[in-house]
């Protein structure tokens, strides 16, 4: 019986599988495509719904995703060799000048021979040739007009691109800051158009070529296929201080003459002209502690004589404002097994008391720019940064700096060449001075494919910021370049 039914199902199947076939056989050609389209229209506007849902979301992503910025070239100021002034003459010059006391000129002879600076660095002449007060509003727009002008003419040259393509223009210069402003003297100058998005930054710093670039991508991420040009400077004659108070004499030994101009582009196009690729910046500003903030500080002496204030605790400032900024930017660059080792001191540090976690490497310090230990201190881990960049352009803005920065983020000699080498050719140039360090390493042609250049500078305020680029090629040894009469002479020993 169950055998029967069985069967007798089987032969309803078939049944209805003869009728289906018969009533299909039985439709004409209209019908049958009704038939069709009613029987997977449903099913067709599923499909097109989630096709259209998956098109709106990818364009969403790639539409809201932050634009690469690439650094096309940029162009290092070099003065003129009568600008050059040795350490000696220097201090000839200021004996000439009158404008400084015996007691004065000893402590400034003392502090230059110590600084690392070399015999061919450039300073305007009239600021202490001259026995009248030569840092006026007409002596700045002279020297900014000779350093940001000749640094322009030299990036439009290399990388062949008009003023007038230029969309967005961001000027630093800390000290000198006169109405109008540097960024319109240069918008007159080059006649470049009216649309320009132009910014002036002043008072922020050695550091304030890293704000700059950070300014600059933003509004490029803001504003598509355009061109940012950042300008980067310090006036050293509208700064020089003639006074007897010596902590305000220190900048007079370091600062002098320069000025960078960088090209970035967020245009796909320009991918294969390009040097090299933003990947991050990490800003630290210590401006809230009030000892920070009055770390460098723009006063006048007790005769009425304005100049720049530096407090003798401005190393150990200077370390915690490192250690700050190095702790936020390892996460982005290290590779894990180093985030794994620094994660585990952090959580040994919190639950067993130890002291701070990145300190100086081989030492029982605090993180520090400071060469103070204290014995109680445990030898703290410090992630190796040397696995993260091949390239280091620290802020060359004395020797003991760069020494400092050396042992605490354990480089070696040649991690802080370009850094050296920069202060003893061209000294302190303030903001400029990492655009210099890379000039050098071009210069040298080391810069290959793939490498991770750290640009780090210090400022006023008090701030530390670091910018990372990315090599796009292989960097041969630019046509203009301030190094190339000299590079083969370098390296020198500084050691003093």
């Amino acid at each position: 019986m169950r055998g029967l039914r069985l069967s007798r199902s089987g032969s309803g199947a078939g049944c209805r599988t003869l009728s289906s076939r018969a009533e299909v056989g039985s439709l004409s050609k209209e019908e049958l495509w009704k038939k069709l389209w009613e029987d997977t229209r449903y099913d067709l506007a599923t499909v097109l719904g989630f096709f259209g849902v998956f098109v709106f979301t990818l364009s969403v992503y790639f539409m809201s995703r932050p634009r690469s910025i690439y650094l096309v070239d940029f162009a290092c100021y070099r003065p003129n060799d009568d600008l050059k002034v040795s350490k000696d003459e220097f201090i000839v010059l200021a004996r000439k000048s009158g404008k400084f006391d015996e007691a004065s000129l000893e402590f400034q002879k003392r502090i230059v021979h110590s600084s690392g600076i070399g015999d061919e660095t450039y300073v305007p002449r009239s600021v202490i040739a001259s026995g009248e007060n030569t840092a006026t509003m007409k002596e700045g727009r002279a020297e900014a007009s000779a350093v940001m002008f000749g640094a322009l003419d030299e990036l439009f040259e290399k990388t062949r691109l008009r003023p007038k393509d230029v969309g967005i223009l961001v000027v630093n210069c800390s000290i000198f800051n006169p109405t109008p402003s540097l960024s319109a003297m240069i918008i007159n100058h080059y006649k470049m158009r009216g649309n320009i998005l132009s910014y002036n930054l002043g008072g922020m710093g050695c550091s304030a070529g890293i704000i700059g670039v950070d300014l600059a991508r933003d509004m490029l991420q803001a504003n598509p296929n355009n061109y940012a040009v950042v300008v980067s400077t310090e006036m050293v004659g509208y700064n020089w201080y003639s006074g007897k108070e010596r902590s305000m004499l220190i900048p007079n030994c370091f600062f002098r003459m320069g000025c960078s101009a960088v090209l970035l582009s967020n245009r796909r196009r320009d991918y294969r002209r390009s040097k090299y690729c933003l990947e991050h910046i990490v800003r630290t500003h210590k401006g809230a502690d009030d000892r920070s903030f009055r770390s460098v500080y723009q006063v006048e002496d007790e005769q009425g004589i304005k100049g720049l204030k530096v407090s003798k605790d401005l190393m150990e400032i200077g370390g915690d404002a490192l250690k700050t900024n190095i702790t936020t930017l390892g996460p982005l660059v290290l590779p894990l097994s180093e985030q794994l080792l620094f994660f585990a001191t952090l959580v040994w540090a919190h639950l067993f008391g130890g002291n701070d976690v990145v300190g100086a490497k081989g030492s029982s310090q605090r993180p520090s720019l400071s060469p103070a230990t204290t014995a109680k201190n445990k030898k703290p881990y410090i992630p190796d940064y040397k696995l993260a960049f091949e390239h280091f352009c620290v802020h060359a803005a004395s020797k003991r700096v760069v020494d400092e920065l050396q042992r605490n983020l354990g480089l070696s000699d040649r991690h802080v060449e370009a850094s050296r080498m920069t202060l003893h050719r061209f000294g302190n140039t303030s903001s400029s001075s990492i655009w210099y360090e890379l000039a050098y390493l071009e210069a040298k042609e080391r810069v290959k494919r793939g490498d991770r250049v750290w640009q780090l500078s210090f400022g006023s305020g008090f701030k530390c910021n670091s910018v990372v680029w990315r090599s796009l090629r292989r960097v041969r040894k630019p046509s203009r370049n301030p190094w190339l009469d000299c590079i083969d002479t370098y390296p020198v020993t500084t050691s003093l």
